[in-house]
């Protein structure tokens, strides 16, 4: 959320506090100047609290919320949006929390969810109905394929599935029903990006909604609200938390949308555990630091793969032979460790000993933690709209942040396994 002064400049949330009369969270805006990404991931969403002197916000366990009077209980619950009164609606550590990925982001209010997959799903519940028109990129993360295909349908949501690098051709897809555009750049295990500023322009002109799946980037590496989307999803499992140990989510809104996609979670139920609030809020602080050193990593990384006669090519937005670099490089501020490998043709066979016997890379599906992973892909088995073509395996891996010597090491001795098999 941004309040503005005389001069125009734009300010944001600062601070959370408790409203003793109604024993519920408010928010509290706190004028100052603009700040540095990495100082506001540093302060964004701290508890002023003089008398424990405490630094990070208290962990509350909350489930019931008492009030001193029925007046008070009744204020709380015509201020349903602004205060909790029952801890699925929120408690003051997932307030915290929020406050704090709302500041980063530059949106207007945030949820925090229980999983990305859940963020994702309040996100088209609270705005799809039966009757309506989604666009979904191809490229899409596949679990929200199946919920596309499984679930959505079955509500007599239309779903159509169009190329990621469509650009301002997506208008010649919007039709009278269609009701969200939904990106995802760079997209799940091909990384192609997108043409975010040309699609939401289009979409935009016909009042069309535009959603976007923002978690390789993070806010600190694309803002999502300077290139005109009106809703940002993240898998707070990721980067935010950093360490892999849980699993959450947010969405975060302009101010039009933010009362529809509360509402949304709270029927839902999506809400995460006060201890997975502190850890996501612990894990932000260091953001700014491991994102950079994840891209240093990768980029060395993925250059040192690209010239290895066992590789077809590397798909990593970020290097300047990438066929999308010059989107990412116009619309991006940073990468991050994730991208893919193409393989020259060879068995899967050899793939899964080179896999196998890998010391730093574990075999696992999530990514954004401290360590570094690795696992095949099949991309060709998630597209409709269009073809994934390539000359062998793809593999897809994640650069944690280890020495980048141990990995590259590893690296070649995983392939020399490749080619014993």
């Amino acid at each position: 959320m941004m309040v503005h002064g005389p001069n125009g400049a734009g300010y944001p949330i600062r601070r959370w506090t408790v409203d003793t009369d109604l024993s519920a969270v408010t928010w509290i805006l706190t004028i100052g100047p603009r700040m540095k990404d990495r100082t506001r991931v540093v302060s964004a969403g701290r508890l002023e609290n003089p008398k424990s002197g405490s630094v990070n916000p208290p962990v509350h366990h909350t489930s019931t919320v008492l009030f001193p009077t029925v007046e008070a209980y009744l204020k709380a619950r015509s201020k349903s949006f602004e205060v909790s009164i029952y801890g699925r609606l929120g408690t003051p550590t997932s307030a915290a929390l929020e406050t704090a990925l709302c500041e980063i982001e530059g949106g207007f209010r945030t949820l925090v969810t229980s999983s990305g997959m859940a963020a994702i799903t309040v996100a088209l519940g609270a705005f799809l109905s039966s009757g309506d028109h989604l666009l979904m990129v191809d490229t899409v993360y596949d679990p929200v394929r199946s919920l596309c295909d499984r679930v959505l349908t079955r509500m007599g949501i239309r779903v159509s599935y169009y190329d990621p690098l469509v650009g301002a051709g997506i208008a010649e897809l919007i039709t009278r029903e269609t009701r969200m555009v939904y990106v995802e750049s760079p997209g799940s295990l091909t990384f192609e990006v997108q043409d975010v500023p040309a699609i939401s322009h289009a979409a935009h002109q016909r009042g069309v909604l535009i959603a976007m799946d923002n978690t390789w980037s993070t806010p600190l590496n694309f803002n999502v609200f300077n290139h005109d989307i009106d809703i940002s999803l993240q898998s707070l499992s990721k980067y935010v938390g950093g360490h892999s140990d849980l699993v959450m989510g947010a969405v975060t809104t302009t101010e039009p949308l933010h009362r529809d996609v509360r509402r949304m979670g709270a029927l839902l139920g999506t809400c995460p555990g006060p201890d997975d609030c502190f850890l996501a809020q612990r894990g932000m602080r260091t953001l700014p630091a491991r994102l950079r050193q994840h891209q240093d990593s990768g980029l060395t990384i993925a250059s040192w793969l690209a010239g290895r006669p066992e590789v077809s090519r590397v798909l990593h937005p970020a290097l300047s032979s990438d066929p999308g670099h010059a989107i990412w490089r116009r619309d991006f501020s940073g990468a991050g460790g994730l991208f893919g490998v193409v393989l020259k043709p060879v068995s899967d066979r050899a793939v899964h000993a080179m896999l196998d016997g890998y010391e730093h890379f574990g075999i696992g599906v999530s990514w954004g933690g401290f360590e570094s992973l690795v696992i095949p892909t099949s991309p060709e088995r998630y597209r409709t709209a269009t073809a994934w073509t390539a000359d062998g395996p793809t593999v897809r891996y994640y650069i944690g942040l280890e020495d980048v010597d141990d990995l590259i090491a590893d690296l070649e001795r995983g392939f020399n396994r490749l080619r014993a098999a």
